[in-house]
């Protein structure tokens, strides 16, 4: 009776304040502690012409920050809202720079120009966000090669090719940061998530956040410190619940699970909060969005539910948490 008691209160509690979120991430995380803002520092961002990566640019913007829109849509999609140029028109009114390139990071040339351009345009880069990622859920047995091929080769390949031709310009910031959007490394010792979601796009997100623990151990070498190279940060964050994004409605769930998602602002302001934080304290993690929130000082997380008459504890969790 008392453990009932216990969670009607918790479930009242979140239908309150929308704070529902595991009890061991309650307090501050010295780790999130900002060391300034995001004015006049470059940050480039593959496949940032709509959902969550522009919203990440956007939020960079509201700090006057030059953001680069790095991604395939230059055209009007007819069932994808969003073009290169109209995710740089709304970085710009929300008082930022913007450059658009259409950049397919599949291809080594490509993403070769667009890192030229943004050097052209902004003198650097401070920033990567690896946002550009293919999604494709299907059995080993069903799914076609060519679903397989395009999904690890934007996934895996395409991040990778970013980040090495990015890495340079990191290291002459003076707090470099890479985040990757890509799910908890934990996920490869839990096998019901390759039976959920199919080992084939389980594996090419597994490549980003195998990417993240490789690079964060690469850029924080003692001898690129003693050489005059800075630290750079390099973190994966990913979403607790469902966003309320174009893959959730198209491919995953439907109305539904929109209503029962959060909105893409959390990620925006929780990557925020970690491109804002000190590069040499906060690397190699594996960062939840929610979590990210509580650390920095959040209390309430109402204001990011797409449908406010769905209380917290009935959010739908995202794939691999």
């Amino acid at each position: 009776q008392k453990n009932k008691l216990t969670k009607q209160k918790e479930e009242e509690m979140s239908r309150l304040s929308g704070f529902y979120v595991q009890k061991s991430l309650g307090g501050l995380n010295s780790k999130l502690k900002s060391i300034g803002n995001l004015k006049n520092k470059t940050v480039f961002i593959s496949g940032g012409s709509r959902g969550i990566g522009l919203a990440i640019g956007i939020r960079a913007a509201k700090d006057g920050a030059n953001v680069v829109i790095a991604a395939k849509t230059a055209d009007i999609h007819p069932k994808l809202e969003g073009t290169i140029y109209s995710a740089a028109k709304l970085c710009e009114e929300a008082g930022g720079k913007a450059l658009p390139i259409m950049c397919n990071i599949q291809n080594e040339e490509n993403v070769k120009d667009a890192i030229d351009q943004t050097i052209q345009k902004f003198g650097g880069i401070d920033i990567l966000v690896n946002c550009a990622s293919a999604i494709h859920i299907e059995s080993s047995e069903n799914i076609s090669m060519k679903r397989y091929d395009l999904m690890h080769s934007i996934n895996g390949r395409g991040t990778f090719l970013v980040s090495k031709y990015v890495i340079p310009f990191l290291k002459q910031s003076s707090n470099g940061h890479i985040l990757t959007l890509a799910p908890p490394i934990q996920l490869i010792d839990q096998p019901n998530w390759f039976r959920q979601a199919g080992t084939a796009y389980t594996t090419a997100k597994l490549q980003m956040s195998l990417q993240v623990v490789g690079l964060a151990a690469e850029l924080n070498r003692i001898d690129d410190i003693n050489n005059g190279f800075s630290h750079v940060a390099v973190n994966a964050l990913w979403p607790r619940t469902t966003i309320a994004t174009a893959a959730i409605q198209n491919i995953l769930g439907g109305d539904e699970m929109m209503r029962r998602s959060r909105t893409a602002e959390i990620m925006a302001d929780a990557a925020h909060v970690i491109l804002c934080s000190d590069a040499k304290k906060n690397t190699g993690n594996f960062w939840i969005d929610d979590e990210v929130m509580v650390g920095s000082g959040a209390v309430d997380l109402s204001k990011y539910r797409v449908d406010q008459s769905i209380p917290e504890h009935d959010l739908c969790p995202d794939l691999f948490v």
